[in-house]
């Protein structure tokens, strides 16, 4: 079986790289999400959409600004995952490896 090496897959999907992003920089731009993910603004815009419209996140706005609240309580999305907190999901991306 051969394999393409130039296909590109990740195990945690835009959604969770967002919410993750956000939940450590609560005042960063879409662009500068954007930029660091590796996506469009424009995707990222749809993707923080989707993560306030589920409850996901809290935006507010500082000025001219929006900060995001995350809602580290909540299940994660997929039927076989809902005894998983969004918290675990977090501090599993953000441990640091000794």
């Amino acid at each position: 079986m051969t394999t393409n090496s130039s296909a590109k897959w990740t195990f945690i999907t835009n959604h969770g790289l967002v919410l993750s992003y956000i939940f450590h920089n609560s005042t960063s731009t879409a662009r500068e999400i954007a930029n660091y993910i590796g996506v469009t603004e424009r995707t990222t815009h749809k993707i923080i959409s989707d993560l306030e419209d589920a409850g996901y996140i809290v935006r507010q706005k500082n000025g001219r600004r929006n900060y995001y609240i995350v809602d580290p309580q909540l299940p994660l999305r997929h039927h076989t995952k809902t005894d998983i907190m969004v918290e675990d999901l977090l501090e599993s991306l953000t441990k640091e490896i000794d």
